[in-house]
């Protein structure tokens, strides 16, 4: 048991920055607290003495804000960090070095019996506010980004943002099983959504700067040619990206026209 305990202890150390000493973690951390007060109150509802495990259980939440079924099945290395409002359900399952942040729902979709949340095989990260719910399963090194809802099976070390969650990006490889490992790849992995996780929205704007782009490249090649084939033909001057300004610097009066030369200018006269 108490190897269990400085194993939990040694686990904060990689995946908290702040933490300092270990009776700092152990006198502080209301996480670690939630979790030790779980291993008592499974040891107890293993035993059959169901409500007294629910007691303490409850007794944890009251103390300590983060809520675990005591009939939930944790694994080794277990962290919550911030902790406040994290619900754990009944029949969720966490393996080996699984990391969950402030706000986090592992619940149910049915009020049936048996299997009703989720399972969370090893390494994976849940970011604050996150909901995972129904017996779905969450595989090796997923991530799951932010205020997520996620209803669906999530592969092997895949990322997952939105509502309702999406995977962005291909699956990443899952990175080494040892602790230390794990550690190092989560750095400040803190939400479940590092830098390298890419951003739908902001994919969506490179898209369309890369298609502008393009096209003016291919309008700037076709002007090209008609002015070797009609040696009067003149440009239309277009404005830069930056004088086009929404609020309308000029005191809200309509940006000038742009002055047209050439035939396409003689045209304009005649009309």
């Amino acid at each position: 048991m108490f190897k269990q305990i400085r194993e939990d202890i040694r686990c904060v150390f990689d995946r908290d920055p702040a933490a300092r000493n270990s009776f700092e973690v152990l006198t502080t951390y209301p996480g670690l607290h939630a979790l030790l007060f779980h291993r008592l109150a499974h040891a107890i509802w293993k035993l059959g003495l169901r409500w007294i495990a629910r007691v303490v259980s409850s007794l944890s939440r009251w103390l300590t804000g983060i809520e675990i079924h005591p009939g939930a099945k944790i694994g080794r290395r277990f962290f919550i960090d911030h902790g406040m409002g994290v619900v754990i359900g009944e029949t969720a399952e966490i393996g080996d070095d699984c990391t969950l942040y402030h706000g986090v729902t592992l619940g149910g979709t049915s009020w049936e019996k048996g299997k009703r949340h989720p399972t969370l095989v090893n390494n994976v990260v849940v970011g604050a506010g996150a909901k995972v719910l129904g017996p779905i399963i969450l595989g090796e090194g997923a991530r799951i980004g932010s205020n997520a809802v996620v209803v669906k099976d999530v592969p092997e070390g895949a990322t997952v943002v939105g509502v309702p969650g999406r995977v962005v990006g291909a699956n990443r490889p899952v990175a080494d099983k040892q602790r230390h490992a794990t550690a190092k790849k989560m750095g400040f992995d803190a939400y479940g959504a590092t830098s390298d996780a890419p951003d739908p929205v902001a994919n969506a704007i490179n898209s369309i700067l890369d298609h502008v782009h393009g096209m003016d490249a291919k309008m700037d090649a076709m002007c090209q040619s008609v002015k070797r084939l009609d040696g009067e033909f003149s440009d239309i001057k277009v404005p830069d990206l930056g004088d086009c300004g929404i609020d309308g610097g000029d005191g809200g009066n309509s940006p000038a026209e742009p002055e047209i030369t050439g035939p396409a200018g003689d045209l304009a006269d005649k009309k």
